[in-house]
């Protein structure tokens, strides 16, 4: 199949629907008969021309953008018969899976970072514990323990430490979609600077040998919060290749519609984050059993892979519906 011709050929159809969008997000009531006719025939075309490239190039960034593009249609066409608690529903169980899995190689390459930084902190403080000190923040270094890490911490308010935790690492997933703006380089470095700080201090846990002990304390919440980070890290580094790589479009245009693409994503994050510091500031100090600990990390994780594939599924039959 020849992408570009097909491109060619259709794009001034993805144009006018793309504008009739606009319109009808901004002054539906105002609108001829004859708008809305066409804003229906050119979404019937649409998804036609969708269901097309999801047969011949299923992977290619055309049909990616042509998915979204269906997708926001068929949202404006039914968007009056829907609440706002049916429309988030449908953004949290459905719509956020497939644009996760859409924008998966970004969120890959942040993951992929996180263990380079996690690699370079373990080694450093591995080969020499001092280096401890240059790596953690605002001389944490001094306050690390190992031998007090399952000690009973019945002096913390759970609720005060959940919220703050919350808060942190909402801020984290922000400036990692924020930075997005600098081209994706500010969202490298935090993605590696975060692994340089796990990855640091589980040298010094293993070198005391109390690794079992610190996965312990960090998996239950770490798998759900990891996960959001990298997720928010992809957001930001896929407007920073938007920016160098803007396809057949015009670079403004498509760096302004991966900027919402990942806002999305960013949202999407929001109640990651809230279970992780749920799970941070009640069930992490707490004095569980460590084996217990580890069944609820591996339930979070099952969890996870449930929700995505769940998300997936329900996607794909919906655009094979509409597409019939």
């Amino acid at each position: 199949m020849d992408i570009s011709r097909f491109i060619r050929e259709h794009k001034s159809q993805w144009t006018e629907l793309e504008q009739l969008q606009l319109q009808l997000g901004k002054r539906k009531r105002s609108l001829q008969a004859s708008q809305v006719n066409r804003f229906t025939e050119l979404y019937k075309m649409a998804s036609a021309h969708l269901a097309t490239l999801q047969t011949h190039l299923p992977a290619d960034e055309t049909t990616v953008y042509l998915n979204h593009l269906v997708s926001q249609a068929h949202n404006i066409m039914y968007k009056d018969s829907l609440t706002s608690s049916t429309q988030m529903k449908e953004f949290f169980l459905h719509y956020f899976p497939s644009l996760i899995q859409a924008r998966s190689l970004f969120v890959g390459v942040a993951f992929v970072l996180f263990l380079l930084g996690g690699l370079l902190g373990f080694l450093s403080v591995w080969h020499d514990p001092l280096n401890l000190a240059f790596i953690m923040p605002g001389g944490m270094a001094e306050n690390i323990d190992p031998s007090k890490t399952a000690d009973p911490r019945g002096d913390l308010h759970s609720p005060l430490i959940s919220t703050a935790i919350m808060t942190n690492n909402i801020r984290v997933a922000v400036l990692a979609f924020i930075s997005g703006i600098t081209l994706g380089v500010g969202t490298v470095y935090l993605m590696i600077s975060n692994g340089l700080l796990v990855g640091a201090l589980a040298a010094v846990y293993m070198q005391s040998g109390k690794s079992y002990v610190f996965w312990a304390y960090i998996l239950p919440h770490g798998i759900i919060e990891l996960t959001a980070i990298f997720i928010a890290g992809g957001a930001g580094l896929y407007m920073g290749y938007r920016f160098f790589v803007p396809g057949p479009y015009p670079r403004k245009l498509r760096f302004l519609e991966s900027a919402k693409e990942s806002a999305q994503l960013l949202i999407g994050t929001i109640p990651l984050f809230i279970i992780a510091g749920l799970i941070e500031g009640y069930i992490t100090p707490s004095t569980l059993p460590l084996e217990m600990k580890y069944i609820i990390a591996g339930v979070t994780l099952l969890l996870l892979a449930l929700y995505f594939v769940y998300g997936i599924r329900k996607r794909a039959n919906s655009r094979q519906i509409l597409t019939l």
